[in-house]
């Protein structure tokens, strides 16, 4: 697989650095860098073109903001690529009609957005996939009795988050290892956005947060704290409309962190709720709490 990267700014560089480090070097083609100061809105793109550009099978366009992204057909033709990533770190990055502008321009190619990178995982395309293999959405493996003994990173976050994570992990009781994840994945630190971002009810950093914690509570098979469902108190139905589906922040970003039931009540999936507990107050029935003792978690 060929990959061209497109890179912008400091979380850019640490994406590419971390990138051609940990194994994607054999296989970058090209790195293209753009200025971090270019105008949101650009008249005239032809002037920022980059020359002699390689064919590549996998575009990765990491930092850009505003106008300068729209440059993504153009390249898609010039070097016969199939997809694209284009990773989403700040609310204003990429905004919904850039977005869709975008996705028209590009017939010829797969385009995906993951928000934040570290939640890109398979999406049936052969090149995607390819890089999911290793990076995207955190995958662990972890040996332990009460201590964590063993973190083998299976599939690790492109800026590299996980990798520290995973060491900062060894020796820490297995109760306290979601929550020492949590911690050192902030010591790292993200690069994601702390704006919130209006289209998910969170920052953007935060959402990167959720998938390191998950990728432990999944390693694990639990965890020590979850939003939890009382299903005895839960009505679900129109008289609800599932309100904690339409705030969740997880779910609002592509996951299924809270999945409707036969009976239209709802399940939260502990191993993917990032406990930020904006559903508690929009249930009409306060069937919602945070419960903060051992519940089992269905590894993947």
């Amino acid at each position: 697989m060929r990959v061209l990267i497109l890179s912008s700014g400091e979380y850019g560089s640490r994406i590419v650095n971390h990138l051609a480090t940990h194994g994607l070097s054999s296989s970058i083609v090209g790195l293209e860098e753009f200025e971090d100061n270019l105008p949101e809105f650009i008249d005239d793109l032809t002037e920022y073109m980059p020359e002699n550009l390689p064919e590549c099978d996998l575009i990765i366009a990491v930092g850009l903001f505003g106008d300068i992204n729209l440059l993504i057909s153009s390249i898609v033709k010039e070097t016969g690529a199939k997809s694209v990533i284009m990773p989403i770190h700040h609310p204003q990055q990429i905004p919904a009609g850039l977005k869709q502008e975008i996705k028209d321009s590009l017939q010829e190619a797969t385009i995906v957005f993951p928000k934040p990178f570290c939640s890109l995982t398979s999406q049936g395309d052969r090149y995607i996939d390819k890089f999911v293999e290793k990076f995207g959405k955190p995958e662990l493996e972890i040996e332990a009795d009460e201590y964590i003994k063993k973190v083998q990173v299976k599939r690790g976050a492109p800026c590299g988050s996980t990798d520290f994570v995973a060491k900062k992990l060894l020796g820490v009781p297995v109760e306290e290892a979601e929550f020492e994840g949590g911690d050192k994945f902030h010591n790292y630190p993200c690069l994601a956005s702390m704006n919130k971002d209006s289209a998910t009810g969170d920052t953007i950093l935060h959402l990167a947060g959720y998938k390191t914690k998950e990728a432990i509570k999944r390693a694990l098979g639990f965890t020590y704290k979850s939003a939890v469902v009382d299903l005895e108190v839960c009505q679900g139905g129109e008289d609800c409309e599932h309100l904690c589906r339409e705030v969740c922040p997880n779910v609002l970003s592509g996951d299924s962190t809270i999945k409707l039931r036969d009976d239209e009540k709802v399940d939260i999936n502990p191993a993917s709720c990032g406990v930020c507990e904006i559903c508690i107050p929009e249930c009409p029935y306060g069937a919602i709490e945070i419960v903060e003792e051992k519940i089992s978690c269905k590894k993947e």
